[in-house]
């Protein structure tokens, strides 16, 4: 089978409803491409585009002293921490964990610095909608501010190698 020129007067410019299709499908993409700035900007759905480049094995020192200062127990063999409320909070994802549980205050803010020691991991906040991609090499700072108290998972949402299925780690928010 090869190319061939399509004969003369092949094109016959749309009528009736394939018309209003087209100028549906139009009218839809301008209100999309409007409203990706507003939501950027008014969505409160962004981070705040904080990051600085680390060394992973510097994250790791760092996820250690934060650790050793606000341990405060154990769940399923993974340290819990307790920092108080206003400071800066560690979150490290390694092939296949996420380390340390958090145990947080309802109603408080606080820095959220999480990064990878390995590969590329998603950090998916359940049952919330929220995900955001984790690279290592880099300390990605979210503020956060707990509004509901419960227990929520977190989630790898970007395939991590074989033991991908058992990345879940844990925020513990108390009233």
């Amino acid at each position: 089978m090869s190319l061939t020129v399509p004969e003369k007067g092949w094109f016959k410019a749309p009528t009736g409803s394939e018309r209003l299709w087209i100028g549906l499908a139009l009218a839809w993409c301008m209100v999309l491409t409007l409203m990706m700035p507003f939501w950027h900007l008014r969505g409160k759905q962004n981070s705040t585009g904080e990051a600085y480049r680390v060394k992973p094995a510097d994250f790791a020192a760092r996820v250690a002293r934060f650790v050793d200062a606000n341990k405060v127990g154990e769940l399923a063999g993974i340290t819990v921490v307790a920092p108080a409320p206003g400071t800066d909070i560690y979150l490290q994802a390694q092939m296949w964990r996420w380390y340390p549980v958090l145990k947080l205050k309802k109603d408080q803010t606080y820095r959220l610095h999480v990064s990878s020691l390995d590969l590329q991991h998603s950090l998916s906040l359940q049952p919330m909608n929220m995900n955001f991609q984790i690279l290592p090499g880099y300390d990605h700072v979210l503020t956060v501010t707990p509004t509901m108290a419960g227990e929520y998972s977190i989630i790898c949402n970007e395939f991590c190698g074989i033991g991908h299925h058992m990345m879940v780690g844990r925020i513990i928010v108390e009233e």
